[in-house]
């Protein structure tokens, strides 16, 4: 018999063009912008982290070569910039006039 359970994808605190601050593994401490994120694999692409060198071959658009490019990093190690503060802060929910929204623990303020 077939599994008929179907799988729910976990809801992220994190969506693309969050401020956010890497708070574990080599590049601990650094802050970028998300480019992208990854729901199934629950792993974000972040600006200037996680940098891996990529081989291109070469095509008439691209000369190719050795280009580095951002690699995915895990949401855990990831934690969102309060828009406020500009300290890092854990995500809350609440429904704001019939609307699911995101919001700030350390100020409270709403995320957009």
């Amino acid at each position: 018999m077939a599994n008929t359970k179907s799988k729910k994808s976990p809801k992220l605190n994190i969506k693309k063009g969050d401020r956010v601050l890497v708070i574990a593994g080599a590049d601990k401490g650094t802050e970028g912008e998300v480019l992208e994120v990854f729901i199934e694999k629950q792993r974000a692409v972040v600006d200037q982290v996680n940098i891996v060198k990529k081989h291109t071959k070469p095509t008439q658009d691209n000369p190719g070569g050795i280009n580095e490019v951002p690699a995915p990093v895990h949401v855990s190690n990831l934690m969102l910039i309060d828009p406020k503060s500009g300290e890092p802060t854990r995500i809350g929910r609440k429904v704001v006039d019939g609307k699911l929204v995101r919001f700030s623990k350390k100020s409270g303020e709403i995320i957009r």
